[in-house]
Formats: structure tokens, C-alpha cells, sequence
């Protein structure tokens, strides 16, 4: 076959291509800035945007995986797993402005605000270990893990090392991880793990050859630790070394909580809901929801999401936030790539007033997430609100602030992947005291922070402003 053939053949598919993925993608994507950028990728490189399509396009969570989430609810339901007591649910009436908030959230995740809880925010990643590590090592019933990043190095070592110690002594440890963000614990650490005593399974199992039956970059983004069905663990942090490995954005800053009380009986039936997902099996055992009294003030309201759900409510709950906001919002995030809703929700918060304040780092870990999410802030400076690059390093809290009446923070970051594709944990705090904390936090990394100027923001340049408009172009994907 001479070259001229072989060009033929080459527009003859791609052409192919482009019909065939046309229909696909318009009948498939509800979003049309999801299915415009799909479609801008196959018609200008076709085999390559078929490729991406099959890796990336469409979710899809497995049969296996999908048939036990229907099974979920009869399941739950059937057996013996017990909710917080009613004495401890919060009236959403008392909440006055924040009524339809909670409300929306219960929506969204299927669980109540519960009051009767403790604290404590821990912004240090060498303190979070050490309380997890103590915490494990006093465990007397069950220890349960479920991270995203479980890495095997100096810090994952010690937790590890933790875990077997627990193992040895007769208390059940059971962990998760990501496949992705995990992989390399599944090769060296998880024998050495299960040779001990502990179960451990990655969540949601990436490999090529399970492309036609799932998708494979939908991720377990969740961060959680739930010892003796008394204390839990949760935020930002993942178990690895606060430099991640790597030097280019710097030392990772996180948030991580400690919290006891009634709502661990909460975040304890999200690690045993996944757990099921994951293997099949379903933990009926009632010590494994022991009596939590209460031991603080603090109302929490847990938001899990995930692909399973519609994803829009989520995001309609962050938006809501904002509308209902009356002074200032402040936005801790390492990504920023908002949809139209919060765009709207944070320029009109700035135009009527309100002090809006997001805190991004200066260099984060993904270039092309970096340049796209240069795009909104440069749109929303022209509306009043304020950028702060973080210089310490990469911040990757992920935190909102509404006044001194809500904080949010947990594991998903602000930009389109955390609202529709990965599962996620969030937490929503309506104590004046975490909000009060929550806030010094997030003072501590402005102080840490320049305010970007638009004068100088990176656009100003041609390189910069062609970077920055081509890479916005794929944010619906990213």
C-alpha cells in the first residue's frame, strides 16, 4: 500500500470517527460545556480523542460495583446498622438563614445534622500522624482505614507499622485505598500488611483491560479513619510525607479533624458502606457502633458524594452557601476550576458587597488544572474578589467559610472533577467556635499570601494569555 493509501484510509477513519462519536457524545453528555469540549477534542485529533473517550468519557463504576449499589439501601435497611439517636438530630428550623442549607444537604448525602460533637482542627501533618498513630495504637475493637493516597514511605511505614502492632494484639484493622493514588502500597506494603493480620482491598481497581466495564480515572478521593466507632479522622490530609515526594510545588499544608461524638456513627456507616462496595461484604456487627455520647456542642453535618448520585447537588449546596452569604466568603482550594452556577453565585456576592476572598498556591502540582483555573480568577477579579497566591508551598486545604456561620472543609477540591467524578467526604460545621477556628486557619494562610494584581497576572503576556484560553477550553473535563 503506497503513501497516498495510506493518507486515504487515515481521513477515512478519522472522518469515521468523527460521525460515529457525534451522536455518542451529544446524546450522552447533559452538559453542553462537557459536550463541546468532547466534541472540539475528536474533531480536531479524532483517534486521539476516541482513545481519551473510551479512558475517560463516560461513567461507568463496573456491573459488580453498581449492582451492589442498588443493593445498598434494602440491605442497610434489613439489618441491624443504626442511625444516631433522634435526641441528637439537629432541627433544621434552628438554623434560621441556614434552614434550605441543611436541608439541601441532607438532600445531598442522605444524612441529618447532629449535634452533641467535638473538634479539633490540626492544620500540622507530623500532629495529624502522631494522633493517628496513638489513636491506633489504643484501639481495642477495630481500627478502619480509607484514604486516597496511602503511600509507602517514611509516614505510611509508621501507620503500617501502627496497623500491625493493632493486628497482633487481636483488634480488627480493615483499610481501603485508592488503586491509583495507592498503587504502590499494593505492591510492597499490602503483603507485608495482610502477613500481619490486616485486611486491606483498593478501591475501585484500575487496569486496562477492565476499560470496557468501567471507567478508570473515577477515583476514591475520601479521607477517613474511624478507630473503635468513637473517633474519626477526616479532612484533607492523606497518608504520605508532606512533600509528596516531589519538590515542584513544595510542602503539602492540609486539615485534618479529630471529632468524637455522635457523628462517628455517621462517618462510621460511610467506611462500612464503601467497604461493601468493595468486597462484598456487609459488617452487621453492633459493636461496631458503640454508644456515642456527646462530648461537645458542635453540630456536623456529613456530605459523602459520589458519580452514583447527581452530582448538581453538591454543587447546588456550595452555591446556596454563597448566596447566603452577607459579609465575606473566604475559599481555601488547590484547584480552582468552578462551573457557571458558582461563577455567578461569587460575582454577585462581590458586586452587592460582599468580601470574597479565594486562596489558591502559587504553583500547584497540575499545570494544565493551574492555567485553567488562571482563566476564572482572572474573570472574577474584574468583579471585586480578591486572589491570594499562597507562597509556603502547595496548600491543598480545602476549605469555604459563609460569615461566622458555616465552614465546610473535606476532601473535595473546588473544579469539576470533585463535583461530578470523584467520591468524595465533606463536612459542614454550624458552631460559631469551629467556624471561629476555621477561620484563623484560613487567616494563617492569607497571611502566608500575595494578592495577585491583574495588572500582572500572568495573561498580560501572549504566551500567557494563549496558554491560559486554550487550557480553559478543557475544564469541563478536568
Amino acid at each position: 500500500m503506497n503513501f497516498l493509501s495510506w493518507t486515504q484510509l487515515l481521513l477515512a477513519t478519522e472522518w469515521a470517527i468523527r460521525l460515529v462519536m457525534l451522536p455518542v457524545i451529544v446524546l450522552r453528555k447533559q452538559k453542553p460545556a462537557t459536550c463541546l469540549a468532547w466534541l472540539a477534542i475528536v474533531f480536531f485529533e479524532p483517534w486521539i480523542g476516541l482513545v481519551l473517550y473510551l479512558l475517560m468519557g463516560e461513567i461507568r463504576l463496573g456491573r459488580v460495583r453498581l449492582a451492589r449499589r442498588r443493593q445498598r439501601r434494602p440491605l442497610l435497611e434489613a439489618s441491624d446498622y443504626p442511625a444516631v439517636e433522634p435526641a441528637h438530630v439537629v432541627d433544621p428550623a434552628a438554623t434560621d438563614d441556614f434552614t434550605l442549607l441543611v436541608h439541601l444537604a441532607e438532600h445531598v448525602g442522605g444524612l441529618p445534622a447532629v449535634s452533641g460533637n467535638a473538634i479539633h482542627l490540626m492544620s500540622d501533618t507530623d500532629v495529624v500522624i502522631e494522633q493517628l498513630i496513638a489513636a491506633i495504637d489504643a484501639a481495642k475493637q477495630h481500627v478502619h482505614l480509607l484514604f486516597y493516597i496511602f503511600k509507602d514511605d517514611s509516614v505510611g511505614q509508621q501507620v503500617a507499622a501502627a496497623l500491625a502492632r493493632a493486628a497482633q494484639r487481636g483488634v480488627a484493622c480493615r483499610v481501603l485505598a485508592d488503586a491509583v493514588g495507592s498503587r504502590r502500597l499494593f505492591r510492597r506494603m499490602a503483603p507485608y500488611l495482610r502477613q500481619r493480620g490486616v485486611r486491606i482491598f483498593p478501591a475501585l481497581p484500575a487496569n486496562l483491560w477492565r476499560l470496557p466495564f468501567k471507567r478508570l480515572d473515577l477515583r476514591n478521593h475520601r479521607k477517613l479513619a474511624v478507630i473503635d466507632g468513637c473517633v474519626a479522622f477526616t479532612g484533607s490530609q492523606n497518608i504520605v510525607e508532606a512533600s509528596y515526594g516531589h519538590k515542584r510545588a513544595g510542602v503539602w499544608h492540609d486539615i485534618m479533624v479529630r471529632i468524637t461524638g455522635p457523628v462517628v456513627r455517621q462517618l462510621q456507616g460511610i467506611f462500612l458502606e464503601d467497604w461493601f462496595y468493595e468486597t462484598g461484604e456487609l459488617l452487621e456487627d453492633a459493636a461496631l457502633f458503640p454508644d456515642c455520647p456527646p462530648t461537645g456542642q458542635i453540630a456536623v453535618q456529613v456530605v459523602p458524594t459520589g458519580p452514583d448520585e447527581p452530582t448538581e447537588l453538591f454543587e447546588d449546596l456550595i452555591v446556596r452557601a454563597i448566596f447566603l452569604a452577607r459579609r465575606r466568603v473566604v475559599i481555601t482550594s488547590p484547584y480552582f476550576i468552578p462551573n457557571e452556577a458558582m461563577l455567578l453565585a461569587l460575582r454577585l456576592a462581590a458586586l452587592r458587597g460582599v468580601e470574597v476572598d479565594l486562596v489558591i498556591p502559587k504553583r500547584s502540582d497540575h499545570r494544565l488544572v493551574n492555567a485553567a483555573g488562571s482563566f476564572y480568577c482572572q474573570y472574577l477579579m474584574q468583579y471585586g474578589v480578591r486572589v491570594f497566591l499562597f507562597q509556603e508551598g502547595m496548600l491543598h486545604a480545602k476549605t469555604l467559610t459563609v460569615d461566622d456561620e458555616l465552614a465546610m472543609f473535606g476532601s473535595a477540591n473546588y473544579d469539576i472533577r470533585s463535583f461530578a467524578l470523584n467520591f468524595e467526604l465533606n463536612l459542614f460545621v454550624h458552631a460559631e467556635e469551629a467556624v471561629q477556628s476555621m477561620r484563623r486557619l484560613q487567616q494563617g494562610y492569607l497571611d502566608q499570601s500575595l494578592r495577585a494584581d491583574p495588572a500582572t497576572w500572568p495573561s498580560t503576556t501572549l504566551p500567557g494569555r494563549l496558554k491560559m484560553n486554550l487550557a480553559k477550553l478543557f475544564s469541563p473535563l478536568l
